[in-house]
């Protein structure tokens, strides 16, 4: 059989600004932006940031040394192609960072070793050790801004349950500070202290940093203002917990500027399971979207805006749908997008024109490529050669063929232009990264980390949760 697939699209790599007012401070590399105008946020975050800090006895000038190095000039010595040098975090974002007062800074005892090392259980000591050093910390909480903790690789026993046992030192860390209100960030040696390319260490350390004190690094320059992108996803809690199996976490809501600050979480109780695969009742999915746009409105003065787009993973029920669309009656468009990350179609780039067939291009197929293949599908190609970020082509990781996401509309009309073009800038939105993208626009990439780390909170609250707590 013959398929003949519709003509192919390509959309240009999304912008970002720098700056609210004008298009002058924009750019297409979000470093590079960093480095020629400085954090769109700047002036507001005030500074300086108080790093409070949890570490080994022995090595907490280690850590301290670390924090040093965070003010100092280091060029790349991996991805030279993308990757700029980093000036510094006073010279990147603007504002300065510096230790905080004598009482926020805890030493854990030598014992920790040995209980991690002979524990039958070293991930609960290990987070019993650490969890007790925050809540020691959070009696000064008006004393700084940010905790620093350092992981040495020997806790390494201490870093995952046992088989069967649904443990992440670092979500169960994320989950007891995020109701704490302390932003926190875990300094792993392998990942940090020791990693060879400190250039991108300390972009990513830096990034985070700016982002958990409340800065906005950068922000969409091209998108619609009256569209909103919700990202949906489920966490499931293990059969061993005797809090409810699932969790909603779907309420990470993203307005124009492609920042989603502040998300909902609450526990679902009408959740019918498919191959593993939970889906909401017609009345859950209208909690959801109901409380999604309360989210939304009360950040735009009690707008409500005229297009939603709805991100996840698995499809769209019928009464998932009808939710959804019961909610959003107020909105004039509404498109609810299944975005699937791993399928098997490939994608060649062939030089060539005329009669000649052609033959494969030295790069992938151009990121930015949008194939329909029909009326309710189409192929994104969210990852590959990207044009007008460096002086010449830019494939991000420099192997591999590229795969496409798939796109199911399951609701909406008209031509994947905007969708497809939604998706590519939302994939420029992690704040918690020093790539040009992410693989998975920030409503589906956000939505893993959140429902990783919600499930693991003993009590939800109905007030919203802020991002920033759980990077």
């Amino acid at each position: 059989m013959n398929l003949k697939l519709a003509n192919h699209a390509w959309l240009p790599e999304p912008m970002l600004t720098f700056s609210s007012e004008g298009t002058s401070k924009q750019a297409r590399h979000p470093l590079k932006g960093l480095c020629g105008n400085g954090p769109y946020s700047a002036g507001l975050v005030p500074g300086p940031i108080r790093i409070a800090t949890i570490s080994p006895g022995r090595e907490s000038e280690t850590l301290y040394g670390f924090m040093k190095r965070l003010r100092q000039r280091w060029k790349p010595s991996e991805r030279l192609d993308y990757l700029p040098a980093c000036p510094g975090f006073r010279e990147a974002f603007g504002l300065d960072m510096q230790a905080a007062g004598s009482s926020c800074h805890i030493r854990l005892e030598d014992r920790v070793d040995a209980d991690v090392q002979t524990s039958d259980t070293p991930h609960v000591v290990l987070a019993e050790h650490i969890v007790r050093a925050i809540q020691a910390l959070s009696r000064h909480r008006t004393e700084f801004d940010l905790v620093f903790i350092y992981v040495p690789e020997r806790w390494h026993p201490g870093f995952a349950g046992g088989e069967g046992d649904d443990f992440d030192l670092h979500d169960h860390i994320k989950a007891f500070t995020a109701g704490a209100g302390i932003p926190v960030q875990l300094v792993r040696e392998g990942r940090a202290i020791t990693y060879p390319c400190q250039a991108s260490v300390m972009w990513r350390i830096g990034l985070a940093i700016y982002a958990k004190a409340g800065g906005v690094p950068w922000k969409l320059a091209e998108a619609d203002p009256e569209t909103a992108y919700i990202g949906i996803s489920y966490s499931v809690r293990g059969v061993e917990s005797d809090l409810p199996r699932f969790v909603t976490c779907c309420s990470q809501v993203f307005d124009s500027d492609g920042a989603g600050l502040e998300f909902v979480a609450y526990d679902a109780r009408e959740v019918d399971v498919e191959h593993d695969n939970p889906f909401l009742s017609q009345n859950e999915m209208f909690r959801v979207m109901t409380r999604s746009m309360d989210l939304y409105r009360r950040r735009h003065a009690g707008r409500s805006p005229k297009r939603v787009m709805v991100h996840k993973s698995t499809e769209f029920k019928r009464e998932e749908r009808d939710g959804c669309m019961e909610a959003l009656r107020v909105c004039e468009a509404v498109d609810l997008v299944q975005v699937v990350e791993n399928v098997d179609w490939r994608g060649v780039r062939i030089d060539g024109r005329g009669k000649s067939k052609g033959s494969p291009a030295a790069f992938p197929v151009p990121r930015g490529t949008v194939l329909p293949v029909s009326d309710r599908e189409a192929l994104l190609w969210n990852h590959g050669d990207a044009s007008g970020v460096t002086s010449r082509s830019y494939f991000q990781g420099s192997r591999s063929t590229p795969r496409p996401l798939r796109l199911v509309r399951h609701v909406g009309h008209g031509s994947w232009h905007d969708t497809a073009q939604a998706i590519l800038g939302l994939s420029k939105m992690n704040w918690n990264n020093d790539a040009l993208y992410d693989q998975l626009p920030v409503t589906m990439s956000y939505a893993k980390v959140l429902s990783r780390v919600v499930k693991r909170i003993p009590q939800l609250r109905r007030s919203p949760y802020q991002f920033r707590f759980f990077m």
